[in-house]
């Protein structure tokens, strides 16, 4: 197998689809027309080239329309405690509308800001200063496809991030290593090699912790408050020298005793850490495990772990993400026929897919504030019901299903598959709450998608009726990631649309609603079995994996 080679074959629906699931949040249809065709080199750079529409997006707003503030940018307003958590759930609102957006061409930017998101993580509902986060969330952006050295050394003096791993109260006097250590251990390194060797000693944190002393964060949770920053108190920050162990070549770091030498000792620990062996691999195994698959054996981490490796550290890339990224989603290993539905959906991608997919529109923000919180509210509200918590890990490690053993599948059990159906069921049936403003409900209206497929609506007489079998086609195109079997789709038709009556039952039904679109019962005949259809399709298995 050639791993890491360019694959070569034009992009069909199938392997378009499967890109735009892996590295989006889902694609539309159009979207799975307009790729196929391309080669897999032309696809990754559309993706790529395509983050310059999604780096700047409009601010997040204040979308309680009855406050004065209604529409504000409320980043810049006063620090305001009172509706601190309302604003921070607006956050969220924001970032899950930017995940759904269809108004601007896909890429690469939403899906992979969300794996730095859990790879960096800082946990909102930590924090709890909104200003820190919506800062925090614009480093990951605007880091997402640049340089990892630069994007680490940044986020090291992050104000969230300092808050979150207690570099706030890391001292010469009273070292705090929580940081030191995630570095090393998550962020950068990783605690063990692929075989199970440490990466580094605990010696190395307290060296690093020292490295780290002297910066606090200014006006946190400060009531009234126009500005935050981070700042540097030479008293508390250890001037001496910092001595690493064998694991890092015994290198050494001069203490210094000013900012710009606090700073300098800090882009030294990072080279520090980035030279380390191990490094790159374990940024890779983790780019890998999002993107391609969650089994990493001794073939994939000689043929793709390590070469990916080398392409990441090599002079000529130093650390920059984009080439790593470009090399994995063109690479024939990642559309290998074994690499295709082998991820169970996160709720992100069950959500923001569905939503994307059925072609459900963000409202636009400043046009319509209460539409635009009900739908982000709707996205946020569902993946959280599923365990997924927008920017809010349950630890510092992310969430459970990206490091725990079987990975994805941690996402599926009992429990899960229960409020899963249950979610997808508020797309065929909706709540009260989901009518975001008059003619607008989010949901899927089968019986207007089964009408728009069939010619001359309205000439019952001289156009013949679209049947069950071109419903069940349609409605199956491109929705998962395998062509279902004709078993498969006989049982669809005769078992759950027809519940066991004939197929020209539809055919009657149809032709019946055709000739009387205003009458409620007719309608309904035909909702009926299309929202039968479609429902168990939501709840079969080829749904949840991507």
């Amino acid at each position: 197998m050639p791993y890491l080679d360019v694959y070569q074959t034009p992009l069909d629906a199938n392997t378009a689809a499967h890109l735009l699931r892996r590295a989006t949040f889902g694609p539309t249809k159009q979207e799975i027309a307009a790729f196929s065709g391309l080669s897999a080199a032309q696809a990754v750079n559309q993706l790529i080239a395509n983050s310059t529409y999604h780096t700047s997006p409009p601010p997040p707003v204040d979308l309680d329309e009855t406050k004065p503030t209604a529409g504000q940018p409320f980043l810049t307003l006063p620090f305001n405690k009172e509706r601190r958590s309302e604003w921070c759930y607006y956050i969220r609102y924001w970032w899950a509308t930017l995940m759904a957006d269809q108004s601007k061409p896909p890429s690469v930017l939403e899906k992979l800001t969300t794996f730095w998101q859990n790879h960096f993580v800082v946990p909102q509902g930590v924090v709890f200063d909104y200003r820190m986060t919506d800062s925090y969330m614009q480093l990951l952006r605007r880091n997402a496809l640049g340089n990892f050295k630069t994007m680490t050394f940044e986020m090291t003096n992050e104000a969230a991030m300092l808050l979150f791993q207690n570099g706030n109260e890391n001292a010469k006097t009273k070292p705090n290593e929580n940081y030191a250590r995630e570095l090393q251990e998550l962020f950068v390194v990783g605690q063990k090699d692929f075989y199970g060797n440490p990466n580094y000693l605990e010696d190395d944190v307290k060296a690093a912790a020292k490295v780290l002393t002297g910066w606090q964060v200014k006006n946190y949770l400060a009531e009234g408050s126009t500005s935050f920053e981070v700042v540097f108190t030479p008293d508390r920050h250890d001037p001496d020298l910092k001595t690493f162990s064998s694991k890092y070549g015994s290198r050494i770091i001069q203490g210094r005793t000013d900012k710009s030498g606090a700073e300098q000792e800090i882009h030294e620990l990072i080279d520090i850490l980035t030279a380390h062996p191990e490094s790159a691999k374990h940024i890779c195994r983790k780019l890998y495990r999002w993107y391609v698959n969650a089994n990493i054996d001794l073939e994939i981490e000689n043929n793709v772990i390590i070469p990916l490796a080398n392409l990441f550290s090599a002079p000529a890339n130093g650390f920059r993400i984009e080439p790593l990224i470009r090399a994995l989603l063109s690479s024939e290993i990642f559309y290998d026929q074994k690499n295709r539905g082998a991820i169970f959906k996160s709720p992100m991608e069950l959500v923001i897919g569905t939503l994307r997919f059925f072609e459900m529109k963000v409202p636009n923000m400043m046009g319509d504030l209460r539409a635009f919180r009900i739908y982000g509210k709707f996205a946020y509200d569902n993946m959280a019901s599923l365990q997924q918590r927008l920017i809010d890990q349950p630890s510092v490690f992310g969430y459970v299903p990206y490091y725990q053993t079987g990975y994805s599948k941690n996402w599926i059990n009992g429990t899960a598959i229960g409020l899963r159906n249950y979610v997808t069921d508020r797309y065929i049936i909706p709540h009260t709450d989901q009518e975001i403003r008059p003619g607008y409900v989010l949901w899927i209206d089968l019986v207007a998608w089964a009408t728009a497929l069939q010619p001359n609506f309205s000439d019952v007489q001289g156009t013949p009726a679209i049947t069950s079998e071109f419903i069940v086609e349609q409605m199956t195109q491109n929705l998962f990631v395998f062509e279902l079997t004709q078993n498969q789709k006989n049982f669809l038709i005769d078992s759950i649309m027809m519940t066991g009556v004939t197929r020209n039952t539809w055919i009657n039904e149809w032709n019946a609603y055709r000739a009387a679109p205003t009458d409620i019962n007719k309608k309904n005949a035909v909702q009926r079995r299309c929202r039968l259809l479609l429902r168990h399709m939501f709840s079969m298995a080829e749904y949840h994996v991507f």
